[in-house]
């Protein structure tokens, strides 16, 4: 088994686990019941984590209420449209043979990813506008 096929092994087995999950998020309002994990920094310090507010986004993104998914983190819809490119470049290149450039494949782009998440941090921390916009509702 060459690596390839091995990964092409890996996706299909996700597939399930990822579908269970989105009708999960879909049907539950994670602001309605207590049984999904709440943020640890947020719950001892009052500090937002720049994840805060994406469970709330999954759900109000599989709702179609994209205005909702912006109120809660406007750096998951960043996380998923860099998702979106990677996974994409990455299946043209397994399944149909191309040789595409994956930029997040880049010596670079693990450093740049780090510094765009702690300026997310830092700003979403500070309570005057426009800054307090980047906080959970």
């Amino acid at each position: 088994m060459n690596f390839n096929t091995s990964k092409k092994t890996i996706y299909k087995a996700m597939l399930p686990l990822l579908i269970a999950v989105a009708f999960l998020y879909l049907n539950v309002n994670p602001t309605s019941v207590n049984f999904f994990p709440k943020c640890p920094l947020y719950a001892t310090t009052g500090i937002y984590c720049p994840g805060c507010g994406s469970q709330r986004a999954t759900h109000y993104l599989l709702n179609f209420n994209f205005w909702g998914v912006l109120e809660q983190n406007i750096l998951y819809v960043f996380g998923l449209l860099i998702l979106t490119y990677h996974l994409t470049i990455e299946g043209l290149n397994l399944f149909f043979k191309k040789n595409i450039y994956n930029y997040m494949n880049h010596s670079k782009t693990p450093m740049f990813v780090l510094i765009f998440i702690i300026l997310f941090f830092i700003a979403r921390n500070i309570t005057y506008e426009p800054f307090n916009w980047l906080a959970p509702n």
